[in-house]
């Protein structure tokens, strides 16, 4: 049996990484391979913690936004996680896996409300959580909003699942001489400006000594590598 380095994660998911190969909406056929190895994982006895973006419905400081107020465009967009997390909800428990989605807007209806003491009894079942509608405030993104949760909620890491191999120096999609970290510090993320998640959350993870871990979530078996122990992708950590 595989020894997992982590009992308690974050894995922090982007709303475009639900869309696969599509312009917007969600991919079924991209659901249920990221459902699959998510529920790989659960099953080796991982307490997992998702927090799911809305950038593939709707982001608040996205083109479609322009003109808007930005509080007003900035709670569409939580709306927006709220409806990948009932779908990413509705993927997992047809694999299988108790799962609770959590929503720091009340909507008692479709989820229940964030409880810090509830999300943690909810992980010590077994079943994997998932919180949206990201920290319930406008101007804090759904990066800023993993890393709280991550630390509220006692994580060991934070994994950032992207479309890259880990952390370059410049834009890989752009320039071929690109270089890819294997570790770098949270202070350099900051200055170099590196896109790994935006200030606040690095500087929250920085404070709460969380390490951030960035890899490619289309490689499949990336999920379960990055929880045994694997080194793949690109830790950001203490200096």
């Amino acid at each position: 049996m595989t020894k997992l380095r982590y009992q308690r994660v974050l894995l922090k998911l982007s709303g475009e990484a639900l869309a696969g190969d599509q312009k917007f909406g969600i991919n079924p056929e991209t659901l249920d391979v990221i459902g699959r190895e998510i529920v790989e994982v659960s099953r080796m006895g991982l307490q997992l913690v998702l927090v799911i973006g809305g950038g593939n419905i709707f982001r608040g400081v996205s083109e479609s936004a322009k003109g808007m107020d930005r509080a007003s465009a900035d709670y569409m967009g939580m709306l927006a996680t709220v409806m990948n997390a009932l779908a990413v909800q509705d993927a997992l428990e047809k694999l299988g896996v108790e799962t609770r989605v959590l929503s720091a807007i009340a909507m008692r209806e479709v989820c229940e409300p964030y409880i810090r003491r509830r999300a943690v009894r909810h992980l010590e079942h077994g079943r994997v959580v998932i919180c949206a509608a990201g920290t319930g405030n406008p101007y804090f993104t759904t990066d800023t909003a993993a890393t709280l949760r991550a630390a509220e909620l006692k994580c060991q890491a934070i994994l950032k699942a992207t479309k890259v191999d880990g952390v370059y120096d410049k834009d890989p999609m752009k320039h071929d001489d690109a270089v890819m970290f294997t570790t770098i510090p949270y202070m350099e993320t900051l200055e170099r400006r590196l896109k790994v998640m935006d200030s606040t959350a690095i500087s929250l993870a920085m404070d709460n000594d969380l390490p951030i871990i960035v890899f490619n979530l289309f490689t499949p078996g990336n999920i379960k590598r990055v929880v045994s122990g694997d080194d793949i992708g690109t830790t950001v950590q203490g200096g």
